[in-house]
């Protein structure tokens, strides 16, 4: 059975860092396709970065240079580090696997930046 736990959200003031991990189980990250989402209140989740199974990183425009995701795979750990929080960057931030047609979300974790 597979599952995402996310951890680490919080509030911080703008300007902060947090670190968000996700951890899986009952797969190994480093044969899959992981991501990390955001949905803010009445707004659409959006893609906010990527690591393959390969290892290699896509990031949104708008976290490109303050996010920076990576996995730890014996742990079987995703993380996303968010330096130089902003007040647009509250949401609520879901862990995502994907491999094939197969999909699976973690329950999310609330990040709070206050100005």
């Amino acid at each position: 059975q597979v599952q995402l736990v996310e951890s680490g959200g919080g509030l911080v003031q703008a300007g902060g860092s947090l670190r968000l991990t996700c951890q899986a189980s009952g797969v190994s990250i480093n044969i899959n396709d992981m991501h990390w989402y955001r949905q803010a209140p009445g707004n659409q989740r959006e893609h906010v970065a990527t690591i393959t199974r390969g290892g290699s990183t896509n990031y949104a425009d708008s976290v490109k240079g303050r996010f920076t995701i990576s996995r730890d795979t014996a742990k079987r750990q995703v993380y996303l580090q968010m330096n130089s929080l902003k007040p647009e960057d509250t949401a609520v931030y879901y862990c995502h696997l994907a491999r094939g047609s197969f999909t699976k979300w973690g329950q999310g974790t609330q990040v709070t930046v206050s100005s």
